[in-house]
């Protein structure tokens, strides 16, 4: 993970984002992309491709950088080497197309709590880049620049198909060398005897090289709050889960789990497409 994304609206939230990119950066000497994306009027996108040619435009360009650059200026992006770019995109379709043409690793992303995500996080945007994005996306909520992730929580089924992120989730750990607690959540609509579990799970970590990790079962209602106070009850560092791209989340990441985890959890998410 050598390229890392940071999506900024100038907000608290994506400067908390920042702060956790540059801790990642520093780790694995990474190369940070701090993009800042500007909607244009209908009116102006009619007059011009790219509003470039717009006093209005290239007064909001030029704050923008100018901003940009203060935010470069930053103690905790000391060493960090740091690109900025402004965009005429919205939000959701900006972040993904910069993903694909600057080769992104990480996207690393701020929200609002347990209220769910505003500025240019706000609806559905966030939902969607978790959803869709083909990398792994760190969801930060609070200022963590000095959080080590040494205690990782992975949620899963432990079926062939989370092979792939899997490993992607492997090498995100090994940056911070953290110990791993792998849990299967076992709710009434996604019931396994103990027996069954152990052996899903056993079966699944022996065809991967895990360093330091165990191994749990956890019974809950729902499965999202299955993940939510498992990781409250070892007090996690980080929640890891995967996605299912197009189609929702795999087996028991049906509906809206994903986003209820991020949106009713303190704790930064960090999400994987299978």
């Amino acid at each position: 993970m050598k390229r890392i994304l940071v999506p900024t609206d100038f907000s608290q939230y994506a400067e908390n984002a920042l702060k956790m990119a540059a801790l990642i950066a520093k780790k694995n000497n990474s190369e940070i992309f701090l993009l800042h994306l500007l909607e244009l009027p209908s009116q102006m996108q009619d007059a011009t491709t790219d509003g470039s040619s717009i006093p209005e435009v290239m007064h909001f360009i030029k704050k923008a950088n100018e901003k940009l650059d203060d935010i470069t200026q930053q103690p905790y992006l000391k060493d960090v080497i740091v690109h900025s770019s402004v965009k005429f995109e919205k939000a959701f379709n900006g972040i993904l197309s910069f993903n694909v043409k600057n080769n992104i690793d990480l996207i690393v992303m701020g929200s609002h709590g347990t209220s769910g995500f505003e500025e240019i996080l706000v609806g559905s945007n966030a939902e969607k880049v978790v959803r869709l994005s083909d990398i792994p996306v760190l969801i930060i909520k609070n200022d963590i620049s000095e959080s080590k992730f040494d205690n990782f929580v992975f949620a899963s089924d432990f079926s062939k198909e989370i092979k792939r992120p899997f490993k992607k989730m492997l090498e995100f750990s090994e940056i911070f060398n953290a110990k791993l607690s792998l849990v299967m959540i076992c709710s009434p609509s996604s019931f396994k005897t103990t027996l069954e579990a152990e052996k899903i799970m056993n079966k699944f970590v022996k065809k991967h090289d895990i360093k330091d990790y165990s191994l749990h079962i956890f019974n809950d209602t729902k499965v999202e709050n299955g993940i939510i106070n498992f990781s409250k009850k070892i007090n996690a560092s980080l929640i890891g889960i995967c996605t299912y791209g197009r189609t929702g989340l795999a087996h028991f990441f049906n509906g809206s789990i994903s986003e209820d985890i991020v949106n009713h959890t303190v704790r930064p998410v960090i999400t994987f497409k299978i």
